[in-house]
């Protein structure tokens, strides 16, 4: 075993995932379409995926349980569990790939991927516009799943500026 396995008090930090983007909306405009089960279903989700079941109980302790489907036909699960809602600028819940039922799952491509990730939104106004960030952390990793984490800040960049721009080509329609 290595001295890290050995000794706990040795562990190395986590580096977040942060991500940004500016939309030329208000503040207002965006909370909506991240609260609200109709909008989430028109955006929400990698590049070309699409929402095709969605349950919405947006409040402290509530869940928001959907499933996307992949431009191959693949069906795949999530889930948030709201841990903290400050309307219209701040949002932290946890994510993690879910079944059917809504019970925790392995993602199911990488099943070294963490089980559970803390989320982090944040709405800034910008004098009309609005800066979305987006922070990400795993939530109790073992080794193998920090080391995923860490490794796929790139292949996460990709996934959410894809979402980033689902969410701009929505929110241009009006």
């Amino acid at each position: 075993m290595t001295k890290e396995k050995n000794n706990p008090t040795e562990t190395k930090a986590i580096k977040p995932f942060v991500i940004s983007r500016t939309f030329d909306v208000p503040r207002e405009r965006i909370w909506k379409a991240w609260t609200e089960r109709d909008e989430l279903m028109q955006w929400f989700g990698p590049k070309g995926f699409k929402m095709i079941n969605a349950k919405l109980d947006f409040r402290l302790g509530g869940i928001f349980h959907y499933s996307l489907q992949s431009p191959d036909g693949k069906e795949m699960w999530g889930k948030f569990v709201y841990r903290e809602i400050a309307a219209p600028e701040r949002i932290v819940l946890v994510h993690s790939f879910s079944n059917e039922a809504g019970g925790i799952t392995q993602h199911p491509m990488a099943p070294t991927w963490p089980r559970e990730m803390l989320s982090t939104f944040i709405l800034e106004d910008q004098g009309g516009k609005t800066t979305a960030q987006i922070e990400w952390i795993p939530l109790n990793p073992t080794e193998e799943e920090r080391k995923t984490f860490d490794s796929s800040h790139e292949g996460m960049k990709q996934g959410w500026s894809g979402t980033f721009d689902q969410l701009n080509e929505y929110l241009a329609k009006g």
